[in-house]
């Protein structure tokens, strides 16, 4: 069974309606005992960090998701809640990536929020089977994970960054895999086969 994380953040129906593509079932729950059953569970995000933090306080799922065993995806805030801390709400997130998350500073030479299409490279994980170095994914972010040890991908606006991660069982996208067409497909089918 795939479980999505049932919390207030916004993309859950675009995330259900990808799997719905793939032709996978999927329950959408904030249920602790359905999501430590599940097989595989996403943890999808869009919006604020803070915010996403209160919500997720108030079902006991921050105690929950660290505990989790099975391959669990994070989602762009949902993968920036797995790290330490966000200077986004200066919210202290889930401790599952020793690292920081923090804003883009507004520059001439590129625009804050990130919003539209950009590469992903420097490919390390089974997440990324068969997918080519700069395929194109689609991102809508003003905050973004530090370059550090647990990086799978890393992506460039203005600097380098951590376009995914993965430690232990857990990984995280920044992008939004159910928007990035053909490539996010294959993403998402890689996570659920490991």
């Amino acid at each position: 069974m795939l479980a999505i994380i049932k919390y207030n953040a916004g993309n859950i129906q675009s995330v259900l309606n990808a799997m719905e593509r793939l032709g996978v079932n999927a329950v959408v729950t904030d249920n602790h005992e359905e999501l430590s059953a599940a097989d595989k569970v996403i943890f999808p995000g869009v919006g604020a960090a803070g915010a996403a933090m209160k919500s997720l306080k108030e079902k006991g799922l921050d105690l929950l998701i660290p505990s989790l065993r099975q391959p669990v995806l994070g989602i762009c805030v949902g993968m920036q809640l797995l790290f330490e801390h966000s200077e986004e709400d200066d919210t202290k997130a889930l401790g599952v990536i020793p690292a920081k998350v923090k804003k883009f500073i507004a520059e001439a030479d590129y625009k804050v929020p990130q919003i539209g299409w950009n590469t992903i490279s420097n490919l390390r994980s089974p997440l990324f089977k068969d997918i080519s170095e700069n395929s194109y994914v689609y991102y809508v972010h003003s905050f973004y994970a530090e370059i550090n040890p647990y990086m799978i991908a890393t992506t460039d606006y203005g600097i380098s960054y951590a376009g995914a991660v993965a430690k232990d069982n857990f990984y995280g996208v920044q992008f939004h895999t159910e928007k990035s067409a053909e490539t996010g497909d294959a993403i998402l089918k890689n996570f659920l086969s490991l």
